[in-house]
C-alpha cells in the first residue's frame, strides 16, 4: 500500500520560509518522479514543482521560480519543497504526488499517488 505523508506546514509571516517534507512508503521511490501542488480555497489545483526519480532534473512553475526549490533524498524516500519569501497569496493546502516513470511532469492527472496535504498559511 502506497502512502505519501506530508509535514512541515504551518503559519508563517510574509517574507518567511518553510520547508515541506513528503515521505513515501510502499513504492520503489527512485522509480517515481515526485511533484508538489497546491490548492487554495475556490481555486484549481496548481502545479509547483517536479523532480525526476534520480533527482537530476527539476521543473518549476514560473509563479514560484526563484522562491521555491524542490529536492529529494532517495535514501530517506523523502521529497522536499523549500519555500522562501512567502507571500499571503501562497496560502493553500500543499500536496505531494508520485508519478511512475521517473521523469518530471506538470499535469496532476499524470500522477499516480497523492498525499493528504498540509496547510500553509502566510499572514501579512
Amino acid at each position: 500500500q502506497v502512502q505519501l505523508v506530508e509535514s512541515g506546514g504551518g503559519l508563517v509571516q510574509a517574507g518567511g520560509s518553510l520547508r515541506l517534507s513528503c515521505t513515501a512508503s510502499g513504492l520503489t521511490f527512485n522509480n517515481y518522479a515526485m511533484g508538489w501542488f497546491r490548492q487554495a480555497p475556490g481555486k484549481e489545483r496548481e502545479f509547483l514543482a517536479s523532480i525526476s526519480g534520480s533527482g537530476g532534473n527539476t521543473n518549476n512553475a514560473d509563479s514560484v521560480k526563484g522562491r521555491f526549490t524542490i529536492s529529494r533524498d532517495n535514501a530517506k524516500n523523502t521529497v522536499y519543497l523549500q519555500m522562501n519569501s512567502l507571500k499571503p497569496e501562497d496560502t493553500a493546502v500543499y500536496s505531494c504526488a508520485a508519478a511512475a516513470g521517473g521523469y518530471t511532469r506538470t499535469r496532476d492527472k499524470t500522477y499516480n499517488y497523492w498525499g493528504q496535504g498540509t496547510q500553509v498559511t502566510v499572514s501579512s
